[in-house]
């Protein structure tokens, strides 16, 4: 089959490593390049790749298969309505929007233009996760009751040069603990309560560098979660799941899951239980529940070729991500209420 043609749109760190995904990837490739900045252009054309300035005018030229939109949050959803008023399915990176109500209106209307809308939560093709959700879902954990994750790690100075990772939403909730966050939902469903403090008492930026967040599921289990980009630590994803080689990795979990009948570390997927009787005096059983080993962006483009071909729903929906968002910014809203809040409602009729 016929490798499907795609344009990236936005060419920063995440639009790059789209492009190097797909040079070896045997499903899709990569055609053209949207963005007007003059480093883009060198690196379309070191490529080998057309490069565009206006992304309408490469839509309209090049007419590919899919697009992948690696812009500012902000612009997520002009560049997603584009596509999908010239029928192109749209792999957009995360967040999906900076707003719920505008994430909730470009769902709508890729779906009455029959267009699939792919949201690049990417950890949800790992198959360390994939294999958490299964084990979930088998009940073998009887009942969920806790949950909790770490996020902490130090991000150089040199990161805050930028000026906007300085100032509201450009701390380490929407950036970072938006993926964990999401991880919660795959695995034991919606949000339904978010109580949270932050503070920015080591950077001194007008955006917080540490969080601390207890959610309510709607299953009634409780889940903790604790970011920091100041914090010297080996305990967030990036460094001990392994998914990018820039990272190195730690074997340290990250993720705990704890349920009546057993409990589950990730990534190391650790399944932890009795094997007969019930009770804290009793030894508990450990059982490595190892799965397949496989890259999850690889793995989000085959998924997006799928999708194209409209052989696959799409993992993460564009209703879906706003769900991811929405409890998100709920954090930031419980800590301006001082009190608990539900998530913004994502209204998909």
């Amino acid at each position: 089959m016929a490798r499907r043609r795609l344009a990236v749109i936005g060419a920063g760190a995440i639009g790059r490593m789209h492009v190097e995904r797909a040079r070896v990837h045997p499903q899709v490739e990569v055609v053209a390049i949207a963005d007007p900045s003059p480093a883009a252009e060198q690196f379309a054309r070191a490529e080998g790749l057309r490069w565009f300035a206006d992304y309408a005018a490469m839509l309209d030229e090049v007419r590919p298969d899919g697009a992948i939109v690696a812009t500012p949050n902000a612009t997520h959803v002009a560049v997603g309505l584009a596509c999908i008023a010239r029928g192109v399915p749209a792999l957009i990176e995360k967040p999906v929007s900076d707003s719920v109500d505008a994430a909730a209106a470009m769902s709508r209307a890729a779906r009455e233009a029959g267009v699939p809308l792919l949201v690049g939560h990417h950890r949800r093709h790992n198959p360390i996760l994939r294999r958490a959700r299964e084990i979930v879902q088998s009940g073998r954990l009887g009942r969920p009751v806790a949950a909790n994750a770490l996020a902490t790690f130090y991000k150089p100075d040199a990161y805050f040069d930028v000026e906007w990772r300085r100032q509201a939403g450009g701390g380490p909730v929407l950036i970072n603990l938006i993926h964990d966050i999401d991880i919660m939902r795959f695995l034991l469903g919606e949000i339904v309560e978010v109580c949270a403090q932050t503070s920015n008492g080591v950077r001194g930026f007008d955006v917080e560098d540490t969080a601390a967040v207890l959610l309510r599921f709607d299953s009634g289990a409780l889940g903790t979660l604790a970011v920091s980009d100041c914090a010297v630590s080996p305990w967030n994803w990036d460094l001990a799941a392994g998914e990018a080689a820039h990272y190195p990795r730690q074997q340290v979990n990250t993720h705990f899951l704890i349920g009546t009948d057993a409990s589950l570390t990730l990534p190391q997927l650790d399944l932890w239980a009795y094997r007969g009787a019930k009770g804290w005096h009793e030894p508990l059983t450990v059982e490595r529940c190892t799965p397949h080993d496989a890259d999850p962006y690889h793995e989000q483009l085959r998924h997006f070729a799928a999708v194209i071909a409209g052989d696959e729903a799409p993992l993460c929906s564009a209703d879906d991500a706003a769900r991811t968002l929405a409890a998100t910014l709920a954090v930031h809203r419980a800590v301006a209420a001082r009190t608990a809040v539900a998530p913004a409602a994502v209204a998909i009729a």
